[in-house]
């Protein structure tokens, strides 16, 4: 096959077939909303001086890497034109004013940093991604509206570029002394630790794909997140919250400014609050509400999250506040001006969550499978014609599966998928019963040609899975993923198959070591034996053994025992030794250094960091060195 589109030809991108040219000429996007650019623009106060925000002379963020966003030009027919109209509205950056004495920064992070002036300082509302983005922000406000200490933080919620950057606005000495108090929801910590450290390491490989980090940005590359123009490259680390909102009506004043909260668990995020601002008319929905249909499961994995609670919130926000609301803003995008408009914008957005969940169990309840509801269900028109809830970012075919598996699991009730054989045994079998790898490449290759993608990755898979070396079938499967990213409404859709693309064009990357130890200097001694437990491998360790870690800085001791090939943990009395094979002290920052590099134990001890205080101290070693090091790319760059 020749010409545009044509496969096998190379290892760059490729052009839009003329099945992909059909399929987006098709698309609608006539959207009632089209006042999203004003409202994106409104109050606009400055930018940042070069939109380069560098660290160690490498761009942690780089606003002129999305220009060729900021025109008038039409889609280009390798990007959905709901897409491409997102990304242009999130490529609009600046500081601007919400409402009187309240600014935000955006498009300068996937997140926004809001700003409100209080008595004696800023109240900041979600520090972003990276300490060098919260930064860079905190000091164009600084700039522009005159310098003013921080003195109290909110974190929404338990995700990264919500919190991430919080070194960049403040420091530990402050928050420990009084001067900065730091608010967040309930179950914050606990949930933090989940994300970042017991499963961070495969969220951050599948990260790689939901985001698109190592895409080039381009109309035939990473174009839109959809929650935001992409993830920032810089370092993230957490000081932990000094006052958590436990319940819905809650009332704290930070620095003289009143805030009423509405817990939200499980719904964008575990622990995640909503909040409004009596003084000045104003509503935060944190993440709950912003202009995208959102994940109810995202791509790079997390803990499915509750659609009905979630719509249930936003009901609850509106009649606890929306009679009162003149101005709504969130952790992403841009506000809502006008009481009419706010309520409408949540209305939709209570409604959306709700008819997701409904008609997926609706469906269930008849006996259809996840992948037959993923397929059948389309967002009625009331839905389609508003944008700010497209499937940008979540989609309702991912989204369906995710409320199916919240109720019903993984397994869809049919037993012929109860033990399935694992990818490279099936591939194996499948390749060899369809006969042999040249006719399913041929095959797949007809079903390219017909512009059946689908089709052809659903083949490919198991030649690649049988044969990974096999780089016939390894770039007649990326040119097909390509197309179906060209074709997506969905952000984090595109940017998955671009990075599959890539990958099988050019093999997997390996970033380093996934290290979470910036986060890990905030958590508490169970919730590192908590980590430790889940890099444990038993093969390499003795049957049972007591060890007492002893957290000088913490003034903790957690005695941790192994047994039946796992851990288990419990906080004890400060002397206590007992029946302990070895009892060793030191600080919460020596134990992270430990888990990291077992190697680097042995000098701990002689370098007098780690102490010996009873016991045999091989035994504390010979653990360390039976925890896996995570080989995966890392969000965290310490």
């Amino acid at each position: 096959m020749a010409g545009e589109g044509a496969v096998g030809d190379g290892l760059v991108p490729k052009a839009a077939t003329a099945a992909t040219r059909e399929r987006l000429s098709a698309a609608i996007v006539d959207f009632d909303d089209a006042g999203d650019f004003g409202r994106a623009s409104r109050g606009l106060v400055a930018q940042h001086p070069t939109g380069r925000i560098e660290l160690n002379g490498q761009p942690v963020w780089d606003v002129a890497s999305h220009d060729f966003l900021r025109t008038d030009d039409p889609a280009p027919d390798t990007v959905h034109p709901g897409l491409w109209r997102q990304g242009r509205l999130n490529a609009i950056h600046g500081l601007f004013e919400v409402t009187d004495g309240v600014w935000q920064a955006r498009g300068y992070d996937i997140s926004n940093i809001t700003f409100m002036a209080a008595d004696n300082g800023w109240l900041i509302i979600d520090p972003l991604t990276t300490e060098q983005t919260a930064a860079a922000c905190l000091a164009l406000a600084n700039d522009t509206l005159g310098e003013r200490p921080v003195t109290a933080v909110i974190y929404t919620h338990s995700h990264l570029d919500h919190f991430g950057g919080v070194f960049g606005v403040t420091t530990a000495e402050a928050v420990e002394a009084g001067d900065v108090r730091i608010v967040a929801p309930d179950g914050f910590m606990h949930e933090v630790v989940g994300e970042n450290a017991l499963a961070g390491p495969i969220m951050a490989r599948r990260a790689q794909y939901q985001f698109g980090p190592l895409l080039t940005p381009g109309p035939r590359g990473q174009v839109d997140v959809g929650l935001g123009q992409g993830m920032p490259i810089g370092v993230s680390r957490l000081i932990a919250p000094t006052e958590i909102i436990s319940e819905t009506g809650a009332e704290l004043e930070l620095d003289g400014i009143r805030v009423v909260f509405q817990n939200t668990p499980d719904a964008e995020a575990p622990a995640e609050m909503n909040f409004f601002f009596p003084g000045k008319n104003l509503l935060c929905m944190a993440e709950n509400c912003t202009h995208n249909i959102h994940n109810l499961y995202p791509l790079r994995g997390a803990k499915i999250r509750d659609a009905l609670a979630w719509s249930k919130y936003i009901q609850e926000a509106m009649l606890l506040w929306g009679d009162d609301t003149d101005t709504m803003f969130a952790s992403h995008h841009w506000p809502r001006f006008g009481r009419d408009d706010v309520r409408e914008f949540l209305g939709l957005q209570r409604d959306v969550y709700r008819w997701m969940h409904d008609q997926t169990l609706r469906l269930a309840n008849h006996g259809h499978t996840p992948d037959e509801i993923s397929e059948e269900l389309r967002l009625p028109e009331s839905f389609a014609r508003y944008s700010h809830v497209r499937g940008y970012y979540g989609t309702v075919s991912h989204n369906v599966r995710s409320v199916y598996a919240r109720y019903l699991g993984w397994y869809d009730g049919n037993p012929a998928n109860l033990h399935p054989l694992p990818p490279v045994e099936a591939g194996e079998r499948y390749v060899e019963m369809m006969g042999g790898p040249d006719t399913v490449i041929a095959g797949a290759r007809e079903a390219f040609d017909g512009g059946d993608y689908r089709w052809a990755v659903e083949l490919l898979k198991h030649v690649v899975f049988s044969d990974p070396e096999n780089q016939e079938a390894r770039r007649l499967s990326a040119d097909a993923m390509e197309q179906l990213a060209y074709q997506a409404e969905s952000g984090t859709w595109r940017n998955a198959y671009l990075t599959g693309a890539f990958e099988l064009r050019h093999g997997s990357l390996d970033l380093g070591r996934w290290q979470p130890w910036e986060l890990g200097h905030a958590m508490s001694g169970e919730q590192l034996v908590d980590m430790m437990g889940v890099r444990f491998d038993p093969s390499r360790f003795r049957p049972t053994a007591h060890i007492v870690w002893r957290l000088s800085d913490l003034g903790e001791s957690h005695l941790m025992g192994v047994r039946h090939s796992t851990v288990h943990h419990q906080q004890v009395d400060e002397e206590v030794s007992g029946a302990a094979d070895v009892v060793v002290e030191l600080t919460r920052h020596e134990l992270l250094e430990a888990i990291a590099s077992a190697d680097r134990f042995d000098q701990m001890v002689s370098e007098g960091l780690v102490t010996v205080v009873s016991g045999d101290i091989t035994v504390a070693k010979e653990f360390l060195e039976a925890l896996d090091v995570f080989g995966t790319p890392a969000l965290i760059e310490p």
